[in-house]
């Protein structure tokens, strides 16, 4: 007899034994939850209790927490089991086998949310007795989470493609996807409002979750082969800044009372894994009130030691302006604005900065100094001055960062790293942002990082091929003296040699 048996054994027609890491097993059923034993399950003690009920076919699977669905008789009866695993977080769902396989993992996803969900409308009888249906693109987006791949790319006409470890895939077990079945595939998950906005505009954003997985930035457009599609991986476990390497002098910058901090970089730069992971510090070393201005929602932050409200545009606010001036009357200490799109938003953000808030952002700029630059060219000349001088007593610091793809698989990030002492400061307010870099070079002691020199030691360290840092390198004449100095030559028709 396994040891789940006893708990199995209890459950009732339309119940769910849930299983998860770091929680309490608990019963689930249509009118709520209750904790069943009082002790708090660890991913190795999941394991094992599950694969003692585990076919033998599929063990190794569960030990390897590789997702699995089977079917578990006990005393005469049928109970569905479902698997599933985000990084070293699992979670299992056990069931009376009511409905079809389907249809059970569907239900099973369902209650992989954090709270109940809220009491529904009384529904007809025959749609209450109907089993829900997945939408149809979550078999991709599941297929895409297997494969660790970060981006799911849906084209009219096309086969499916993912990105894997910055490398486009065709998925050649799939067939092309004609327009109609496009459209029928991204009816099914899109809001409302957004419908509403593609037919006005052809393209939106809005954020797909699939429970217990996985969330996904969407972003759905019209070209010349007809609707498309691009769905971004947001894993559902946050990356700590202890994970992510970041240095003590950026996480000092987490304890600041007010000021703007930039995280900045190309589109699928990290930029969002970044911030969550400052903001996640912050969630654990401060008690304070956090408010995250998105569009999308990406991660999702649980309670720790702070309170943070996320709102998203045109689902919470109208715009990203509109949220941050009403942030201001919302009585909080930091402040994180997704995208620092317009001319109003950067003048709010920075006027929220000078008047006691901690204001984090993003820009999609390379480097420190262009961020200044950018930032100081929205306004129109006869307000660059002031803005110069603003920007110079609230900027207190900049992350400019690139991602490589690593030697070995997957990818790393690069960042250039600016703090704004009083050297820095004189330069903004003096509008000689072209010595920055000069300023930078020789603060290395405070922890300022050029964006060479961040690139020069993931290649001496032999993370990163020469040839992918010289690619995504600003300053390339200088970025080849470095290799020169080392004596490492670059061979941009393919592969590399360390001398």
């Amino acid at each position: 007899m396994s040891q789940l048996d006893k708990l199995i054994e209890r459950l009732q027609p339309r119940q769910q034994l849930l299983l998860e890491t770091g929680k309490e097993p608990t019963l689930r059923s249509e009118t709520g939850s209750r904790v069943m034993v009082n002790q708090q399950l660890q991913t190795p003690q999941i394991i094992a209790l599950l694969t003692e009920i585990t076919p033998p076919s599929l063990k190794e699977q569960v030990s390897r927490k590789r997702q699995a669905n089977f079917e578990y008789t006990l005393a005469g009866k049928t109970y569905t089991v479902t698997f599933l695993a985000q990084g070293e977080l699992v979670r299992s769902v056990i069931s009376p086998a009511e409905k079809t396989s389907e249809a059970v993992e569907e239900k099973a996803d369902d209650i992989f949310q954090d709270e109940a969900p809220a009491p529904a409308a009384p529904a007809p009888a025959a749609a209450a007795n109907a089993p829900a249906v997945e939408p149809e693109v979550n078999g991709l987006l599941r297929k895409m989470f297997g494969m660790g791949a970060s981006d799911l790319h849906l084209t009219s006409n096309h086969r499916p493609l993912v990105r894997l470890h910055g490398d486009m895939l065709e998925l050649t077990d799939q067939p092309a996807i004609p327009p109609d079945r496009i459209r029928k595939l991204l009816a099914e998950i899109m809001p409302e409002h957004n419908a509403r906005q593609f037919e006005e505009t052809n393209d939106t954003d809005f954020a797909h979750e699939i429970a217990g997985l996985a969330r996904f930035r969407v972003n759905i457009f019209l070209d010349r082969f007809g609707m498309g599609a691009v769905f971004r991986q947001i894993p559902m476990e946050i990356v700590t800044a202890e994970k992510l390497g970041l240095s003590k002098q950026v996480l000092d910058l987490c304890f600041l009372s007010k000021g703007l901090v930039l995280v900045t970089g190309p589109t699928g730069s990290g930029k969002s894994t970044t911030l969550c992971a400052l903001v996640d510090y912050i969630n654990r070393h401060r008690k304070d009130h956090i408010i995250t201005i998105e569009d999308p929602i990406e991660f999702v932050h649980a309670r720790k030691h702070c309170l943070i409200n996320q709102r998203e545009i045109h689902v919470h606010t109208k715009s990203f302006a509109n949220a941050l001036r009403a942030a201001l009357r919302e009585d909080p200490d930091i402040v994180l604005v997704g995208e620092m799109r317009d001319l109003e938003t950067i003048s709010i953000a920075i006027e929220t900065a000078e008047t006691g808030h901690l204001v984090f952002g993003t820009l999609h700029t390379t480097t420190a100094a262009s961020t200044v630059d950018r930032i100081i060219d929205q306004f129109p000349a006869d307000r660059q001055a002031q803005i110069r001088t603003m920007l110079a007593s609230s900027l207190k610091g900049v992350i400019a960062q690139t991602l490589c793809k690593k030697i070995t698989t997957g990818r790393m990030a690069a960042m250039e790293v600016l703090f704004v002492n009083s050297a820095v400061s004189n330069l903004i307010r003096e509008g000689k942002i072209f010595q920055i870099p000069s300023i930078m070079q020789t603060a290395k002691a405070q922890g300022m990082l050029l964006l060479n020199d961040a690139l020069f030691k993931l290649v001496v360290d032999k993370q990163v091929a020469p040839e992918e840092a010289y690619i995504k390198s600003v300053d390339k004449l200088g970025f080849m003296n470095l290799l020169k100095s080392k004596g490492i030559t670059l061979n941009l028709t393919g592969g590399s040699a360390f001398d």
